[in-house]
């Protein structure tokens, strides 16, 4: 089985986060998107989640 580099998992997953509405991916900090300032590209929604790490 492959290891797993901890700046590689840094770069795919930190600061990721996906629109509930639409599933697009932005990336932003976690206060930014706490105080609803970061706004989806495609459909203008301000609800986000973090990214799920892939098993």
């Amino acid at each position: 089985m492959a290891t797993k580099f901890p700046e590689a998992q840094r770069r795919l997953f930190m600061n990721v986060f996906v629109c509930k509405k639409c599933k697009s991916k932005r990336r932003s900090t976690m206060q930014k998107v706490l105080e609803g300032k970061i706004i989806c590209k495609k459909c203008g929604c301000k609800a986000f989640r973090p990214l799920r790490k892939a098993k």
